[in-house]
């Protein structure tokens, strides 16, 4: 049996607080109930991390939080599942936190309430460096607090994977991290032309981008030029579509480094993803 991959993640860890209601609101002044609400772990790097882990990949986390109970709790939650956490504090801020609306269609509506800031200097740059050198792949998630890990992770040379999620294709804060990335993953969401973009960043020294898009799929395009589809894995009962995207990444990188071809891979995390939405958590157990 080969190794697990090794996985260095960074990124935004939450704690959040999930609202159930049947669609959601207008955007004009009213009153609605909610059908239900839970705190739960959140964050794109939590889910990435939680999946990878549940995989059985030997994952890092680097991620900032604030010295309070929320971390705590996320922190403990993540380390419960194995995976190793460094943890730079903001010892002014607050652990990220969201008000999610989610409605029965799948539609969400994220408010973020809290977010701390990268302390400087980082408390833990040493142990960060040796795991991203020693990391099979680093996953580098939109966050400030991670971007000055992609130079790195690059000077490194370690596979860089960014999931741009739903990117307009222009927005400035993205161009650094798809700039940076081997990999790319996004939604086809906001993206006016997710082929012409996927070949742009083929162009331009990517060595894999996928596109999905929700229940009609994904799209993928190789560093020589083939194209891919994969239908997605349909789904009866969708329980809760947080973490969906993470997990969708998750899967098809540890399929990868066990050397599926693209093809495979692309079905291994669409059938991960179609089993993360019917589970309430942000990562489904693998005997689930």
């Amino acid at each position: 049996m080969s190794a697990p991959p090794r996985v260095f993640v960074a990124g935004p860890v939450a704690w959040n607080l999930l609202v159930d209601v049947g669609t959601l609101p207008r955007p004009e002044p009213h009153m609605t109930f909610a059908r239900g609400f839970r705190e739960t772990l959140g964050g794109t790097s939590a889910g990435k991390a939680l999946n990878l882990a549940r995989l059985g990949a030997a994952v890092t986390l680097r991620t900032v939080v604030g010295p309070d109970e929320q971390a705590g709790r996320a922190l403990a939650e993540l380390r419960a599942a194995g995976v190793d956490v460094i943890a730079e504090v903001d010892p002014h801020g607050s652990t990220e936190r969201h008000v999610n609306l989610m409605a029965e269609d799948g539609g969400r509506v994220s408010i973020y309430l809290t977010m701390p800031a990268l302390p400087d200097p980082p408390a833990h740059a040493v142990r960060t460096t040796a795991a991203i050198s020693t990391a099979d792949v680093v996953v580098i998630d939109l966050a400030d607090s991670a971007r000055p890990l992609l130079a790195q992770a690059r000077a490194a040379g370690v596979p860089v994977c960014v999931d741009l999620h739903d990117y307009d294709g222009s927005a400035a804060f993205h161009r650094e991290f798809a700039a940076a990335a081997t990999s790319v993953f996004l939604s086809s969401d906001r993206l006016p032309d997710p082929r012409g973009f996927m070949a742009e960043r083929i162009a331009g020294g990517a060595e894999l981008v996928v596109c999905t898009h929700g229940s009609r799929g994904a799209t993928a395009l190789d560093a020589i030029g083939r194209w891919y589809e994969v239908p997605a894995v349909p789904v009866a009962d969708v329980v809760d579509t947080n973490g969906a995207g993470d997990a969708f990444v998750s899967a098809y990188l540890v399929a990868a480094s066990a050397g599926a071809s693209v093809a495979d891979a692309l079905a291994a995390a669409a059938g991960w993803a179609a089993r993360c939405v019917q589970s309430p958590e942000l990562a489904p157990l693998p005997s689930s």
